[in-house]
């Protein structure tokens, strides 16, 4: 399978997750948190005991390197950002070449939100 098409399966895994409900640690179509939206959309296994208001990006850094991904310089479709919505908070979103896939904690839903990423991006991975 090509780059692209690799691509185009995450994000469609990912957006097929959007209207999901919210739920902290949830791993499934019940309820997901945005490491479920990530685990779901790449295929991959959640980490357990993983806490991201710790703000601590090594840790994530490790976790994302255990679950088989890799930092890229620039990320498109299909990759994942690691962002810092707040001070000591970290978030995944999937970028879907247009926008992004995530667990909206406030929204209380998994939503896709066009254009730019509103929080800084501290990193991009690829599987």
């Amino acid at each position: 399978m090509s780059g692209e098409e690799r691509a185009a399966e995450v994000v469609a895994a990912a957006r097929a997750l959007v209207g999901v409900p919210f739920r902290l640690h949830g791993r499934d179509r019940d309820g997901l948190d945005c490491v479920g939206v990530a685990a779901l959309a790449l295929g991959r296994a959640a980490p357990r005991g993983y806490g991201l208001r710790s703000g601590d990006t090594a840790k994530a850094a490790d976790w994302l390197k255990a679950a088989g991904l890799r930092p890229v310089v620039e990320g498109g479709a299909g990759d994942l950002a690691l962002v810092r919505p707040g001070p000591l908070q970290l978030h995944l979103m999937v970028g879907t070449g247009a926008g992004f896939v995530h667990a909206h904690a406030g929204l209380r839903r998994v939503v896709e939100m066009p254009g730019e990423s509103p929080w800084p991006i501290i990193g991009w991975w690829r599987a």
